[in-house]
């Protein structure tokens, strides 16, 4: 793996909008929609990004969900890692994230990992189509 996730002179793209959905920078000023989106799906999400792992807790918080999202944001801004909220187009509701990090292996140039929330999951194959040609 490189150095730089990126190339320096890359303009990583900020949004992404299609006729159902928009991707933003996940970040604090989604915050409520994203806790509402996390605690309605947390069951499922477990299994999104490890197969034991414990995210989100029971307790999770809104103050917990903020410290998130504002690490979140902050690697998108030193270039670290890139994630998104997709949004609703009146951007009223959380219907779930996509998060684009540096690959662990070295056959590919990042990781990418989805979820859409439990209400929205008819969402995900269309999601990841979207994303997987918006990456190409």
């Amino acid at each position: 793996m490189s150095i730089n996730f990126v190339p320096d002179n890359f303009n990583v793209p900020t949004s992404f909008v299609n006729n159902l959905y928009r991707l933003e920078i996940l970040a604090p000023i989604f915050a409520e929609l994203d806790y509402d989106a996390v605690i309605t799906s947390k069951e499922r999400l477990r299994g999104v990004f490890a197969e034991h792992t414990e995210w989100p807790k029971d307790d999770i918080s809104l103050e917990d969900n903020i410290r998130d999202l504002k690490r979140h944001e902050k690697e998108f801004h030193t270039r670290k890692a890139f994630a998104y909220s997709v949004l609703t187009l009146k951007i009223d509701k959380c219907l779930g994230c996509v998060y684009i990090e540096p690959s662990l292996s070295d056959e590919f140039d990042c990781d990418v990992y989805l979820w859409m929330r439990d209400s929205e999951i008819n969402l995900d194959e269309i999601l990841y189509k979207d994303v997987k040609n918006w990456l190409a």
